[in-house]
């Protein structure tokens, strides 16, 4: 089993260990609620630490193995985002309408509404809150998936200018080589008129010496 198929083993049991005590919280008080919220929290933790080791992982692969795997990163990253909102969720959640009447001391009809108003006040806080850290998460996320994407494309402009620099080579190389035959060619050219003209001399040479023979003759 490579590395990253590991890392995936283990997000996959810690995101279901985590589910399962999402779903736990809201039947909880006390605590025993506030106990299970922090392991919740630092399992949390380790799924982040796991993803970023990923990453790092994702990062060393060919580009082949590269653009399936960070898709996969990628929707883990998606789903732990969904796992945290959904444990902040869990955590206003009340353990039954006893708890929430003792909260709302309901024997004050003021108390109560004031608390109430307060209450929704928070909520809406938490809620914007929480927005803006998805908001935050989200736009991270999409950050970091450019900068890969970024990556990726000077690795592949990189490649190509090796190439490039490669194929420049191999033609130096030959254009060096053509010269070097055609140098070779010229100076034969040149060496066979030379013996041309060396051999027409002669030829005229011997032409002439033998009219003049035959004319003294």
């Amino acid at each position: 089993m490579t590395p990253i198929e590991e890392f995936e083993n283990q997000f996959g049991v810690l995101s279901a260990e985590i589910t399962s005590s999402i779903n736990q919280i809201p039947s909880l008080s006390g605590a025993e609620k506030k106990n299970l919220c922090n392991h919740t929290d630092k399992q949390i933790d380790e799924a982040k630490e796991l993803l970023e080791q990923m990453d790092l992982e994702v990062r060393t692969m060919d580009q082949s193995d590269r653009q399936k795997y960070s898709t996969r990163v990628k929707s883990f990253k998606t789903e732990l985002g969904r796992l945290e909102k959904d444990l902040r969720r869990s955590k206003l959640a009340f353990r039954d309408e006893a708890a929430r009447e003792e909260l709302f001391n309901l024997d004050d009809p003021r108390n109560s509404e004031d608390q109430r108003v307060r209450l929704l006040d928070n909520t809406e806080r938490l809620e914007r809150t929480s927005r803006k850290l998805d908001a935050g998460y989200r736009m991270t996320v999409e950050t970091e998936q450019m900068g890969q994407d970024i990556m990726d494309n000077l690795h592949r402009d990189r490649e190509k200018i090796q190439r490039s620099r490669d194929r420049l080579r191999e033609t130096d190389t030959y254009l060096g080589q053509s010269s070097r035959v055609l140098s070779t060619m010229m100076k034969r050219i040149i060496q066979n008129r030379f013996l041309l003209v060396i051999i027409g001399a002669v030829l005229v040479s011997v032409t002439v010496i033998t009219f003049y023979f035959a004319f003294r003759s």
